[in-house]
């Protein structure tokens, strides 16, 4: 689906409930909010708000904030695979993607100055941007499309 609509859903990691109240634990928690576990809770949670045919797999980089990545496949039932290392064409949309978001966080930004308002408003910046490779439509029009042929397929006929 990402490939034919370019269509983007940013996730936010919140801090995780401790964070700062104590000394970090060496192996302990990322309470920081960017660790396996937060990464998991939310992105089960953004996974949630997706039509259940989208949902057939996913497909990480090699970040440790991905090691959690059985517990994520456990609790959504979603295939998780991974990229070769140093191999960024295996993830060509991720990559463009991750491009057309320095526009709005440059390199060595402060993630944790940004809420989740801010992620989506963000999110929908890049989703109403027309696009060369969608014929110039643009992420949202591509998905709706995408979501009316999902439908339409779907619906039984009385014939």
């Amino acid at each position: 689906m990402e490939r034919t609509t370019r269509f983007t859903m940013l996730v936010h990691l919140p801090r995780e409930e401790g964070w700062a109240a104590t000394a970090p634990v060496k192996n302990g928690p990322a309470l920081s909010g960017y660790g396996a576990v937060s990464m998991n809770k939310a992105l089960s949670a953004t996974m949630t708000t997706m039509p259940e045919q989208l949902l057939r797999s996913l497909t990480w980089d090699r970040g440790k904030e991905l090691s959690g990545h059985m517990a994520f496949k456990m609790t959504t039932g979603l295939p998780v695979y991974f990229a070769d290392p140093h191999s960024p064409w295996q993830r060509g949309t991720n990559e463009n993607t991750n491009g057309l978001l320095r526009q709005y966080f440059p390199k060595g930004t402060d993630l944790s100055r940004w809420d989740a308002g801010d992620l989506a408003a963000v999110a929908n910046a890049l989703n109403t941007r027309s696009r060369k490779t969608l014929g110039w439509r643009t992420p949202a029009e591509a998905m709706d499309q995408h979501l009316r042929l999902l439908q339409s397929s779907s619906v039984a006929t009385t014939s």
